[in-house]
């Protein structure tokens, strides 16, 4: 009887391991990456972020980073608060260089965004500052994300910054026209679920 139950609870499992390596394999292959459940709706609500990293200098045509007379410490705060449908707005407070950025000592809510996320939970965000804030219209900054712990994380790394003016220590790269700034830059985002609570 011990052998019957055996052969039968062996059998049940190698069927549950080909039913998982059946769908395993498949990956849900949509086109353009590899299986997963994430979509643009995993991100739905307010989440605070924090940010940290360097502002090197000014990227030339050569396609290298011409540094800047002293490289600028960032330091951000945020509010960012996903719709679920590819956009978002943002509010941050920043310091950079041991500043307030653009000189504000409050938080700066002239940004807005635009969000893809993936099914496999890779995605990217595109933050744009609007005029009226302390930061001048047209800076930018693109980040590759990761949504983790269930869509209520987001890992990110910067990797394009634009700014609107500049040169570098050398004067060989100014912007306009070369505005592509280098930078060393990831944010952490958590999903706040009750404002002043986690």
């Amino acid at each position: 009887m011990k052998i019957k139950n055996l052969s039968i609870a062996s059998a049940a499992a190698v069927a549950l391991l080909s039913l998982s390596g059946a769908a395993h394999a498949d990956g849900g292959h949509d086109g353009d990456h590899d299986g997963g459940h994430c979509s643009n709706e995993t991100l739905r609500g307010a989440f605070a972020f924090i940010g940290h990293g360097v502002i090197l200098g000014l990227i030339g045509d050569d396609g290298t980073v011409h540094p800047y007379a002293t490289p600028s410490i960032l330091d951000d705060v945020a509010l960012v608060t996903f719709d679920g449908v590819g956009h978002f707005t943002r509010t941050d407070f920043g310091v950079i260089g041991g500043l307030p950025k653009g000189g504000q000592t409050t938080f700066n809510p002239y940004q807005m965004g635009a969000y893809t996320v993936h099914r496999d939970c890779t995605g990217t965000m595109k933050i744009i500052y609007t005029a009226g804030g302390s930061v001048p219209a047209g800076v930018e900054t693109d980040l590759n994300i990761v949504v983790a712990s269930d869509g209520t994380l987001v890992e990110s790394v910067v990797y394009r910054a634009v700014t609107v003016a500049g040169s570098s220590a050398d004067g060989a790269v100014k912007c306009p026209p070369n505005c592509q700034q280098g930078v060393q830059e990831s944010f952490e985002g958590k999903k706040v679920s009750v404002f002043g609570f986690r």
